[in-house]
């Protein structure tokens, strides 16, 4: 799932530096402790509590219900059970770990850097070395000035135990940030605030902090703050995430007197519901501040600005926007509001209105839509900067204030394109570039042309043997689905060679060329990595993304059938060689692909997977992402909902491929229980022999805050077993 809010203003979610946590060891379930006990034969066995619904007139049982109370310590022993038999599985492959020594030879063969920032002639940036198991915060002086190591998130922590950097802000002088940390990958994030030079720490912590987004007023000793409501030890997982407040912190004093300004009891509030996440965003050396209210899965916001009159006054909020304008971003200059809407023009377009009175009745075109898919816009101080996405490559366009003239940017190589990076008081302009066989690069596009900066060392792996085919698949309804085929020049298209075809398709999320340090181990061994970029993303706009979301979910599943069938029918692989790969919203994805097609592939890799459509609105973020799947509380969206929920799919007595699923019981999006409920009906129901999966980390979330070992761990697990499913002879096991 993607964030539900705060990714729009240009943050992403939570970590927490607080104390290390100790593993809770549960105590078995006396009534399960006999069945879940399990030989090396087979996995422990879930048991069976029916629970009936009545959806409409429609019954659908839940044979697995219970799983839902996933801090019981019945659930948790099966995790752990369940946990304990895929390792011993999967550490009996042979082979096994020299694909691991292989792929953290691969994947640590460069540094990697993002969220880069800049603020008061700083860049700021997490950055992971060669050697290193997390992404640290690192600050330099000037694009290419010296760097300084301002946070190690793993420093103190205790043996087996990990920190994650989820988001940080610099203040607009860049003598302070704030910075969200988090343990285990949970994304419980904690805000804390550092001096940069000389180092040192504020005294105060702010828990509650998920979905943080600091945002820093002009003085450098304040900022605003998303922070979720407290909530009790017996609180449900639906409750974690409602009633968040926008809050005002100044340095120095208790973040419990913290003054709320916008939320759900707020005297004075702007009108939000529980669901919501407000947000208040400032920018630098602008009077004007803005209010928005995020509706969870829905990109659009309710949007207000006021203007700062003084130090701790605004001015009364006017409204700028509400859902039904589909504006998803918004950029102030001078005495105009910029806007990215999607209103009339679903591959966006960006409109400008005036601050002091923002009526889009009277909204100026600046940027008209296109071909081309606006995905962001941020400013200089001199021009606003559009990040467009044409035919899956990254393109940058550049409005000019002064002129109104709209210019393409030159870039260094297709590929995607990160950022840019900018600081509305400096013209300087950074972005990151990568491509299927470019690793990652920063540029500064200022100037007179582009210059790569030394924020990350040229890579030394050499891509020269392998190629990229850009295809198309067509689909069920005819539809072209663009497919991205990764491969070595040499390999034969007999039908024989390993296949991992990975795919998502939700909440309007394009699936860009990323550089693939992480597959080079499949492609030595004649492996083909292929990306299906199926409907309910955002590769052509909003169009696409409505293709693909409710009652059109099931193109989702349908694109990646055809996109499997393309690489079979010329030759990539074959059904005895195919591994399909979804995570997060991918797992529905996979997840019905798996009982559509059981015959078309080998080994289903589902990781952190929503598998249980049905009842993914009872998850800690579900009632925000029911805008996305759709809601039980309506017929036509429990109709959405059973079309795409796999465990209902699921039909006893069928022939399964091999199954690999994942989870990481501190995750925050999609519960344990969403994978726990597929393995087990799979477990139950396949006659294939081949083996279904669950492997659970106990120290790990939604894959967020997962270290490069974890990464690399994860990678070498699915490798092996997919080696080990097509029979290859290096890698055939003993018997488990």
């Amino acid at each position: 799932m993607p964030l539900s809010a705060g990714t729009r203003l240009g943050t992403l979610i939570g970590f927490t530096l607080a104390m290390a946590v100790a593993t809770h060891v549960a105590h078995p379930d006396p009534a399960t402790a006999s069945r879940s006990a399990h030989a090396a034969s087979g996995p422990p066995v879930a048991p069976r509590v029916p629970v009936v619904d009545d959806y409409f007139g429609t019954k659908v049982t839940d044979d697995y219900r219970w799983m839902e109370d996933r801090h019981a310590p019945k659930f948790e022993q099966w995790c752990r059970e369940q946990g304990r038999y895929a390792r011993s599985v999967l550490d009996r492959i042979p082979g096994r770990d020299s694909l691991q020594a292989r792929i953290a030879a691969h994947t640590g063969g460069g540094t990697t850097a993002f969220q880069v920032h800049q603020a008061g002639g700083k860049v700021f940036y997490l950055k992971l070395e060669p050697g290193q198991d997390t992404f640290k915060l690192f600050v330099r002086n000037g694009v290419d000035g010296p760097e300084s190591l301002l946070v190690d998130p793993d420093r103190g922590a205790s043996p087996g135990h990990h920190f994650s950097i989820d988001y940080f802000e610099p203040s607009p002088d860049g003598s302070r940030v704030a910075y969200g940390i988090s343990p285990g990958g949970s994304e419980k994030s904690v805000i804390h605030i550092l001096d940069v030079s000389p180092r040192r720490e504020w005294p105060e912590a702010i828990d509650r902090a998920d979905y943080g987004s600091p945002s820093w007023r002009d003085d450098d000793r304040s900022f605003y703050y998303n922070r979720f409501a407290k909530v009790g030890p017996d609180a449900k997982d639906t409750e974690q995430y409602l009633n968040s407040r926008a809050c005002l912190h100044v340095l120095g004093t208790d973040p419990d007197q913290d003054r709320a300004l916008i939320g759900t009891g707020v005297a004075g509030s702007l009108p939000v519901t529980p669901v919501d996440y407000p947000f208040i965003q400032c920018t630098a050396g602008s009077p004007y501040v803005i209010a928005s209210i995020s509706h969870g899965a829905d990109p659009a916001l309710t949007a207000y600005v006021a203007r700062s009159e003084s130090h701790d006054h605004l001015s009364p909020w006017v409204k700028i926007a509400d859902v039904d304008d589909a504006v998803t971003t918004i950029i102030p200059h001078g005495d105009k509001l910029y806007l990215l809407t999607h209103k009339n023009a679903p591959r966006y377009k960006v409109i400008a209105v005036d601050a002091p009175s923002p009526d889009l009745s009277k909204a100026v075109t600046v940027v008209a839509p296109s071909e081309r898919v606006i995905q962001e816009i941020g400013a200089s101080s001199t021009a606003l900067y559009v990040r467009d996405l044409d035919g899956g490559l990254g393109r940058l366009r550049r409005y000019d204030f002064a002129s109104g003239r709209v210019d393409d940017v030159a870039l260094p190589l297709h590929g995607a394109l990160y950022g840019p990076y900018l600081d509305t008081r400096s013209t300087v302009v950074l972005a990151g570039m990568v491509g299927w066989l470019s690793p990652p690069a920063y540029y500064r596009l200022d100037g007179a042309g582009t210059v790569r900066t030394s924020i990350v060392p040229p890579w030394k792996e050499d891509v020269s043997r392998y190629t990229v085919d850009e295809v198309q698949a067509r689909s069920w309804d005819g539809t072209q689905i663009p497919l991205s085929i990764v491969h070595r020049r040499d390999i034969k298209l007999d039908g024989k060679n390993p296949v991992w075809l990975a795919g998502y398709g939700a909440y309007g999320i394009s699936l860009t060329p990323g550089f693939v340090s992480r597959f080079l181990t499949l492609l030595e061994d004649g492996g083909v990595y292929a990306v299906a970029h199926v409907r309910g993303g955002g590769e052509f706009g909003e169009e696409w993304h409505l293709a693909g979301k409710l009652a059109t979910k099931p193109n989702t599943y349908k694109d990646l059938i055809a996109c499997a069938e393309y690489l079979v029918k010329q030759g990539y692989g074959s059904p005895a060689t195919l591994a399909i790969e979804g995570r997060s919203a991918g797992g529905i994805t996979v997840g019905m692909a798996t009982t559509a097609r059981p015959d078309l592939f080998r080994v289903v890799f589902n990781g952190v997977g929503d598998n249980n459509a049905l009842r993914c609105e009872y998850g800690t973020d579900g009632p925000a992402n029911s805008l996305e799947y759709g809601s039980t509380k309506t017929e036509a969206g429990f109709r959405a909902l059973l079309s795409v929920d796999a465990t209902q799919h699921v039909v006893p007595g069928t022939a399964y491929p091999a199954v690999l699923l994942t989870s990481g019981f501190n995750d925050p999006r999609v519960a344990p229980w969403q994978p726990g409920k597929m393995a087990a009906h799979l477990q139950a129901a396949t006659t294939s022999g081949r083996p279904v999966l669950f492997l659970v980390d106990f120290d790990a979330g939604h894959g967020m805050g997962s270290s490069k070992s974890q990464r690399d761990r994860e990678l070498a697990d699915q490798l092996a077993f997919l080696y080990w499913q097509m029979g290859t002879r290096a890698y055939q096991p003993t018997s488990p």
